[in-house]
C-alpha cells in the first residue's frame, strides 16, 4: 500500500523531513501500525515517534486514534500536541 506521510513542528525538525511517500507492507493496516513501522527505522525515527511521547496523529486531515484503518493513497500526519505558526 502506498501512502503519504506528513510531519509537523518538532517532529519535522527531529526527522529532518516534512513529507514522504512510502510503500507499506501488507501487515501495516492502521495509523498506529504506521507509527510502529516508522519507529523500526531506529535512531531519530524511534525517538521522535516513541510510544511514550505526546504525539497527535491525523488521517486525511482529520484527528484520529491509532486504531484508525488506513487505505491506499491516504495521508497520515504526525505532530506534537501544540504547534505554532
Amino acid at each position: 500500500m502506498n501512502i503519504q506521510l506528513r510531519f509537523f513542528a518538532s517532529v519535522r525538525e527531529a526527522l529532518g523531513t516534512a513529507q514522504e511517500s512510502i510503500s507499506l507492507p501488507a501487515e501495516v493496516k492502521t495509523v498506529g501500525d504506521v507509527r510502529h513501522f516508522l519507529q523500526q527505522r531506529g535512531g531519530v525515527w524511534a525517538e521522535a515517534l516513541a510510544e511514550g511521547r505526546a504525539l497527535r496523529m491525523a488521517y486525511n486531515h482529520q484527528m484520529t486514534e491509532p486504531a484508525t484503518a488506513i487505505s491506499e493513497g491516504c495521508e497520515v500526519a504526525f505532530f506534537p500536541p501544540v504547534t505554532g505558526g
